[in-house]
């Protein structure tokens, strides 16, 4: 694996703190009540809009967010700041995308919820919970989006340890992760485990750097 090195021969590494905070599995005690509690934010959002038929029949709710999203007022701002975007929803309206996307919507975020309660899948589910809040906010719904926005990119930096505590204790043991394309060599398999779970490297056992 090629590395970026500095001109005196040392490799750039990540700082101390952040390999602990999201890699040493001590700290899923950190991580357990901030992704239990972003995904409780998702099943309780996802409940309303399941049991409101504007969302989870006929689209009708949806299709109100993204009517009064894509309107340009004469005075003032208009909540889309971005022209691609507002054209983007204006052709969803167009082609009454709304009557299965709301249903997207509710269901998704039902599944995001549950994931992260249960830690399954952890990074995967706070990567599309910040999706549709990053979505959220280019449509103009500020609200609590830009909060779950953050903490979920935190619970995504920290995947490997912010379901420890959870399914991802069995999950990432039996199934691993789709981008693992190379099995382990075995002057890897030599080298000590960390206690984050990772194996050191020679340069990381050098008190010098």
């Amino acid at each position: 694996m090629a590395q970026w090195m500095t001109h005196k021969g040392r490799v750039l590494q990540d700082p101390r703190f952040a390999r602990i905070l999201l890699g040493d599995v001590r700290f899923s005690l950190l991580w357990l009540p901030i992704r239990i509690w972003l995904g409780y934010q998702w099943l309780q959002s996802s409940l309303g809009k399941i049991n409101t038929p504007g969302w989870g029949v006929t689209g009708e709710a949806l299709r109100g967010f993204w009517t009064s999203a894509v309107e340009i007022p004469p005075d003032g701002r208009p909540p889309i700041a971005f022209d691609w975007y507002r054209r983007f929803l204006q052709a969803m309206l167009d082609a009454q995308a709304y009557t299965w996307f709301g249903k997207l919507v509710a269901y998704g975020e039902l599944l995001v919820g549950i994931a992260l309660i249960v830690g399954a899948f952890t990074g995967i589910a706070a990567f599309f919970g910040a999706v549709m809040n990053f979505n959220y906010m280019l449509a103009g719904s500020a609200s609590t989006n830009p909060l779950l926005f953050v903490v979920a990119i935190g619970v995504m930096f920290a995947w490997k340890i912010a379901g420890y505590l959870g399914a991802d204790y069995f999950l990432l043991r039996w199934i691993g992760v789709p981008w693992e394309l190379e099995p382990i060599s075995e002057d890897e398999r030599a080298l000590p485990v960390s206690a984050g779970g990772a194996r050191e490297s020679e340069g990381d056992n050098n008190p010098s750097e």
